[in-house]
């Protein structure tokens, strides 16, 4: 399990970057992140999780990692 967290952690910090990335080169950085992040939940909202007895925790679970991604974003630099 832990190999697995860490996994996702990596990927986490991956996308955080790439996400990053693409923004800083956007024209409007933070309302690029702002659509991205609601696209982002509309599609945790919509995906279709089988297989699993209460749904609507992992669903809780993905949103709360969404919203901790785009926390760990730090505003762009006013330079």
């Amino acid at each position: 399990m832990d190999e697995l967290n860490g996994r996702m952690m990596a990927c986490q910090i991956m996308i955080t970057g790439l996400i990053a990335r693409v923004a800083s080169e956007q024209r409007d950085p933070l309302r690029f992140l702002t659509d991205f992040r609601d696209e982002i939940k509309a599609v945790v909202n919509g995906v279709n999780i089988a297989g699993m007895d209460n749904t609507d925790r992992v669903r809780q679970f993905a949103q709360s990692s969404v919203d901790e991604l785009f926390s760990l974003m730090k505003p762009p630099s006013t330079e």
